[in-house]
């Protein structure tokens, strides 16, 4: 009995949550007019021109493959450059081997825009201010040291009986790292992935210093411009709004096995 209650209010919880998406999406295939009459009715017929309307009208192709070509590249980057990190602090034994991984940890204490002002002028230097290169190079930079921090501890909980039998087959570090740790470490690089891509495509700091010109502007920014340009076409800001959120929704459907693995990995050990 106590479990039925659990579940009964862990469902009425979930409908709960999703009250406001379904509204949201719903909303989004219905003209103004008749959100304006009947805020929470359902649609009485195809209302598409909505998203059209925010996909070229409003720019909004623009603002998401920059948002998609930035937070994909920068998740991408961070997590390979933490994985070649956190494979020999986690698995190699070494001289400073503790040092190295507090100087990577150390970097989670340190309030990031604290120093906005410091990488302003570095990459202006380097002519990155108003380049999604630069806002890539930003954002793996700063991934890094959660990265390695969750990534290092996978790789210790791995049994070092693994690189040995590896080694009896002939494998080399590489290979050993390539063949036998990466896919068992798949549910680590799955959990990074989304805690990074979350608050990255949400960010609206980095975009709003170190962007100027608009047809660089990545969602959060773009959205501003959004609600200004368009804040009595509800229809078309619901369609913007859904369209921001379809890539967050469909990368934890598709990886929320893989994060439940990770966030639970040794509770049973």
């Amino acid at each position: 009995m106590r479990t039925l209650w659990i579940k009964l209010l862990l469902w009425g919880y979930a409908v709960l949550s999703m009250a406001p998406l379904v509204v949201m999406v719903l909303s989004s295939f219905r003209p103004t007019s008749e959100i304006f009459d009947d805020p929470i009715g359902l649609p009485t017929g195809s209302a598409f021109d909505n998203y059209a309307k925010a996909w070229t009208e409003a720019s909004f192709s623009t603002y998401v493959v920059n948002s998609v070509i930035v937070v994909v590249s920068a998740v991408l980057l961070g997590a390979v450059v933490s994985l070649l990190a956190a494979y020999p602090l986690g698995r190699r034994r070494f001289g400073g081997r503790g040092l190295f991984t507090a100087y990577f940890i150390s970097g989670m204490t340190l309030p990031a825009h604290l120093g906005v002002l410091p990488l302003f002028y570095l990459l202006e230097s380097m002519g990155l201010v108003d380049s999604l290169l630069g806002l890539i190079l930003v954002y793996a930079a700063g991934s890094i040291p959660f990265n390695v921090f969750v990534l290092t501890a996978f790789f210790r909980q791995l049994p070092y009986e693994l690189d040995e039998a590896a080694s009896l087959d002939g494998a080399g570090p590489l290979a050993t790292f390539w063949h036998v740790m990466l896919p068992l470490v798949r549910p680590a690089i799955a959990t990074v992935v989304v805690f990074q891509f979350v608050p990255l495509w949400n960010d609206f700091f980095y975009p709003l210093v170190l962007m100027r010109d608009e047809s660089k502007l990545t969602l959060p920014v773009g959205l501003t411009h959004f609600f200004g340009e368009f804040q009595n076409d509800w229809g078309t800001l619901f369609a913007g709004l859904v369209m921001t959120t379809i890539p967050l929704v469909v990368l934890f459907v598709l990886a929320t096995r893989q994060i439940v693995a990770g966030l639970t990995a040794g509770m049973n050990r």
